[in-house]
């Protein structure tokens, strides 16, 4: 599951840990966007969840400097011994340039130097390096973790794939259909060992159809229009679906191009239904390669009519059967 859940605040989610470690859930994994920081929510988990696993997806290699990175991926790892995993990715200009006063130059490379940097650095080596982006000079954790966290890549289009395959624990997959994984996971070939695909999939847990449909367009026109997402979509072979909303979206016509957004693209892209038929829907990712789908919960009428009681509801409806975890 992603990490916090909306309208409950993070001095609350002992609750909601504790009721997702109960439902069969393995992981929780955080975001980090413009709400809670990736790794105070997964802080809070380590010390009130010992069973469950902990990742990043997305910690963005721009916004936190080399060092400081590695300095706060270790802690966490030194506070979850082998349950904590670190997913790096380059985020998005709004982001990173907007948001954070950060150029966005070179984010392949600059997400390729990043990883390099900390492979090296979370074993516990002194780094003292000029990568093509920026230079390190005698960097040493002075706490390397004993256990170093798996380091995964958020990738979607061939070049940061095959990055991932070639230098990474484990590629971060989002925004794709359960149809789109093949595609997606050919890019890796043969994957090492241990080496695992994480996605992050949608799920609104409602039969209100037309409630599902027109947040999945607000949010798709929201993501989908960014131009590496756009691109990834186009190379996926979405052209002729999404083109309208492009088109419309470039514009200026943001009504426009939300009504643009076929319901085929909404659903493959935003799961919804009752949560036994989102359960099924999550498990075809499993089906299609991916080692560890991850639920990200959006609201439904169902929840903002109900609270927390509605979670508490809804959470075990959602997980698996103890026996089936793994």
């Amino acid at each position: 599951m992603t990490v916090p859940l909306s309208g409950i605040p993070l001095a609350d989610h002992a609750a909601v840990y504790a009721a997702l470690d109960r439902a069969g859930f393995t992981d929780v994994w955080s975001s980090e966007v413009a709400g809670a920081d990736a790794f105070t929510p997964l802080a809070l988990a380590a010390a009130w969840q010992p069973r469950l696993r902990l990742g990043t997806a997305i910690t963005p290699v721009f916004t936190r400097g080399p060092g400081l990175l590695a300095m706060t991926a270790a802690a966490l790892a030194e506070t979850a011994p082998g349950r904590f995993a670190l997913g790096i990715g380059a985020s998005s200009p709004v982001l990173v340039r907007d948001w954070n006063a950060v150029r966005f130059d070179e984010p392949f490379r600059r997400t390729r130097d990043v990883l390099r940097f900390l492979r090296a650095a979370l074993r516990g080596e002194t780094v003292d390096e000029v990568y093509d982006t920026f230079t390190v000079r005698r960097f040493t954790l002075e706490r390397p973790p004993a256990v170093p966290p798996p380091v995964l890549l958020a990738a979607l289009r061939p070049g940061m794939l095959r990055l991932a395959a070639a230098e990474a624990d484990g590629v971060i997959l989002n925004w794709l259909a359960a149809d789109d994984v093949p595609r997606a996971l050919a890019e890796l070939g043969d994957r090492r060992p241990g080496f695992e695909a994480v996605a992050r999939i949608f799920v609104c847990p409602t039969e209100d159809a037309a409630h599902a449909r027109a947040l999945g367009r607000r949010l798709i026109t929201g993501y989908l229009t960014v131009p590496a997402y756009a691109a990834f979509h186009r190379w996926l072979g979405r052209e002729a679906t999404l083109g309208p909303m492009w088109a419309a979206w470039a514009a200026g016509d943001r009504r426009g191009a939300a009504a643009a957004v076929p319901d085929e693209v909404v659903d493959a892209l935003v799961l919804h239904g009752s949560p036994e038929h989102c359960v099924a829907q999550v498990r075809r990712y499993a089906d299609a390669g991916v080692d560890v789908p991850v639920m990200a919960l959006l609201p439904t009428p169902e929840l903002a009519a109900g609270g927390a009681a509605a979670l508490t509801t809804l959470i075990p409806r959602l997980g698996v059967a103890d026996a089936d975890r793994s």
